[in-house]
């Protein structure tokens, strides 16, 4: 590969938008790539929005991902997939969780959740639209709703060679890794 791939995950505070992030990072230097990776997590303790930027290939100089530069964008949140459709590429792909997360001012009652959002995207770009959300619970653990999306990514962009189970194990808590791995895999069939 020489051309660096650009991978934008972006979500809500919570939802687990870095840990996918570090595990897709660290398989991806494990696979021998040059992988270098930038997190922003604006007020994400208080539900706020939360950004990791990942490039890799045969030699990376920076993190940052411009506007119109992004292979793929996968979005943990819908309202979220809409806020970063600039960065994506005119042949890019976007990894849509059909999941809605009010912001604090839809919460007040100051603004309304757009409406319409997938179809917005389907005119813009390719997209692949999953309820991650409903898989981890079905899964019985919500909380694995970011590793189903990560599967998802994983097979959207055919990252292959790797072992993602060892991955998984040595990047998620102590107990927990059977679960995660359940969600991956489930991740990979959608």
């Amino acid at each position: 590969m020489s051309e660096a791939k650009n991978i934008l995950l972006v979500g809500v505070g919570g939802q687990g938008t870095i840990l996918a992030s570090k595990i897709l990072s660290d398989a991806l230097v494990k696979a021998g790539y040059d992988v270098k990776m930038s997190e922003v997590h604006g007020m994400s303790q208080r539900g706020g929005n939360v950004s990791t930027q990942i490039r890799y290939g045969e030699k990376v100089y920076s993190p940052i991902i411009g506007i119109g530069e992004a292979d793929v964008i996968v979005a943990f949140e819908k309202m979220e997939a809409l806020r970063w459709i600039e960065y994506l590429k005119p042949d890019g792909k976007i990894v849509i969780n059909d999941y809605e997360i009010p912001s604090a001012p839809i919460l007040m009652g100051k603004a309304e959740y757009p409406k319409g959002i997938t179809e917005t995207l389907k005119e813009k770009a390719d997209i692949l639209v999953l309820k991650a959300a409903e898989v981890a619970q079905s899964l019985g653990n919500p909380r694995v709703m970011n590793i189903v999306l990560l599967g998802s990514l994983v097979k959207a962009m055919d990252i292959s060679g790797i072992d993602w189970d060892e991955v998984i194990r040595d990047n998620v808590k102590k107990g927990f890794e059977d679960i995660n791995i359940k969600a991956f895999n489930e991740g990979m069939k959608q």
